[in-house]
């Protein structure tokens, strides 16, 4: 039987919990594209679902990265609740069809995802 110690099971945690925000942030990408290319634009099911997914998705991060127990540096979580409240700012107005800017949602999204180690 294999015995791990405490360090090694949070830090496969940490591997799992990262892994999973890489391929969230993934999927958003991949909804906010196909809502570029749909024929539909802002109107379409493509961009409505993108628009929904990805504002769940950093309101969620928002909220983790709020919570006291977030063990990042405190810098860092307020230039991402930043980025957040950026991103939830352009979806809405995505949603309200005042913009159709999924690209820079997109690169921004693939620049957080990218920075994830």
């Amino acid at each position: 039987m294999y015995q791990f110690s405490y360090a090694e099971i949070m830090e496969e945690g940490v591997a799992v919990s990262k892994d999973r925000e890489r391929q969230v942030l993934d999927r958003s990408i991949a909804l906010l594209k196909a809502a570029m290319a749909s024929d539909g634009g802002n109107q379409s099911r493509e961009a409505v679902e993108a628009i929904y997914f990805t504002r769940r998705v950093w309101i969620r991060f928002i909220e983790d990265l709020g919570d006291p127990e977030n063990q990042l540096e405190a810098e860092l979580r307020a230039n991402l609740i930043s980025i957040a409240i950026w991103i939830l700012k352009e979806i809405e107005k995505i949603r309200k069809r005042e913009s159709s800017n999924f690209q820079g949602i997109i690169d921004i999204t693939t620049i957080i995802k990218d920075g994830i180690k």
